[in-house]
């Protein structure tokens, strides 16, 4: 009886082997979580030649007929419940299929759906059973690999994504088990704080954001003569001035982060980049000669309003709603603002020194030129899509900035002393 069970078992696995192997040979299915205020929201992702397989279909989403079957399909083989009995409503969002790359096999076709899980009673939100076996049914080697990827109460992001399970065929008894979905309850401490961070990170590797602000700041202790930049305006002048700047840049960027969070206002993304790429240019042209004298404020304040809606596209792709939502936005802009003021703070001083230098002139050129060749080249990027020499070129260099920081440090402290000792020695000629 044994031996004729094994070969059973032998002949199953000649016949549908070949289907199995194929399966086998692309990667297994992904199932991304994104826990919102009231539903949680499953981006499935899975190749399209194993969803094929599975639904025994042929799939084409141009068809609408296709995407019905597909729909009624995936609806088949999911089911969730809860300890509280509430009734559960599951929801097909948009699906489209995209090339994908795989370290082992390359390129792939790959199907990717939202699926909306959401529950009765909220109560349950974080406390469910998932069924699914999408696919497995059919590819018993498949597995679907589940991951947290946002959860604002937890401070759960895609930067820190979290795996909580495998629904996969169990050997032992031969069935698919179902996948206890088990969530802290967080807190909005734990939310803000991640914004905080995320806020601070992306000034942090924001190169075209610190170029920008820096660049802007470069001439503030100056005065003008005869529509050229002159002689250094004074330490109080400079610093009333320096402040001004900084919080008109704020400003405008707040605003915008706020009403573009929100999707009161949008640009495409490319065009904002575009305009970013632009206002480091125009920067740089107003630091070689005065463009916009007395009027700096005006300009941060604009071009502050374009780097806002760069900042709130990061936090629509988090899909925050609610108050969720205005706590990220004061916690993300704070982060920006603390990490901006840090990087100020570590350069102003230095800039103050070296304006009160005559050699000061050949620094804010060579600087500027540099900054705007690097504007140039992130200008070409945006419009093409493609990286080219100087963006990468930047990239790289900036990751040197703590080394350029003290090196300008260095030179502002060299410079002023040098100065410092040859007016000395001519009071005592």
């Amino acid at each position: 009886m044994y031996i004729t069970k094994i070969k059973w078992w032998l002949l199953l696995i000649c016949i549908f082997g070949y289907r199995w192997a194929g399966a086998h040979s692309l990667p297994d299915s992904k199932a991304r979580l994104s826990v919102q205020s009231e539903q949680v929201v499953i981006q499935f992702r899975t190749p399209l030649e194993v969803l094929e397989i599975g639904s025994k279909m042929h799939i084409n989403l141009q068809l609408q007929q296709s995407v019905d079957s597909l729909k009624q399909y995936l609806l088949l083989h999911m089911a969730v419940d809860d300890s509280l009995n509430s009734k559960w409503q599951i929801v097909i969002g948009k699906m489209f299929t995209q090339e994908s790359t795989d370290i082992t096999i390359g390129k792939f076709q790959e199907f990717v759906c939202e699926i909306y899980l959401v529950p009765g009673n909220v109560n349950s939100l974080r406390n469910f059973t998932l069924h699914c076996d999408i696919v497995l049914h059919q590819i018993p080697n498949q597995s679907i690999l589940f991951s947290v990827e946002q959860d604002w109460r937890n401070g759960v992001t895609k930067d820190n994504a979290q795996q909580i399970g495998v629904i996969a065929w169990d050997i032992p008894s031969g069935k698919i088990f179902p996948l206890q979905v088990r969530l802290d309850e967080g807190s909005w401490i734990k939310g803000f704080k991640t914004m905080f961070t995320l806020g601070m990170q992306h000034i942090k590797e924001g190169t075209d954001h610190l170029l920008f602000i820096i660049t802007l700041l470069l001439p503030a202790c100056l005065l003008v003569e005869n529509k050229k930049w002159s002689g250094f305006a004074g330490l109080k002048v400079s610093i009333y001035k320096l402040l001004k700047i900084v919080t008109a840049f704020t400003a405008g960027h707040s605003v915008t982060l706020l009403v573009g969070a929100w999707g009161w206002i949008y640009i495409p993304s490319q065009v904002v980049e575009i305009i970013i790429a632009a206002s480091i240019l125009i920067s740089a042209i107003h630091a070689v000669k005065p463009l916009f004298y007395s009027k700096e404020i005006f300009i941060a304040f604009g071009f502050g309003f374009i780097h806002g809606l760069a900042f709130s596209q990061t936090l629509t792709e988090l899909d925050i709603d609610g108050v969720n939502l205005l706590l990220s936005v004061l916690g993300f802009n704070l982060g920006i603002e603390v990490m901006q003021l840090y990087i100020i703070a570590l350069t102003i001083p230095w800039f103050i020194l070296m304006s009160q230098v005559q050699q000061f002139k050949y620094f804010r050129n060579l600087f500027a030129c540099l900054v705007a060749l690097a504007s140039v080249g992130w200008i070409l990027q945006r419009v093409t899509g493609n990286d080219n020499f100087i963006s990468i070129g930047v990239e790289k260099i900036f990751l040197l900035f703590p080394w350029l920081i003290a090196m300008l440090g260095a030179l502002a402290l060299v410079l002023y002393g040098y100065q410092k000792i040859c007016s000395k020695s001519i009071r005592e000629a």
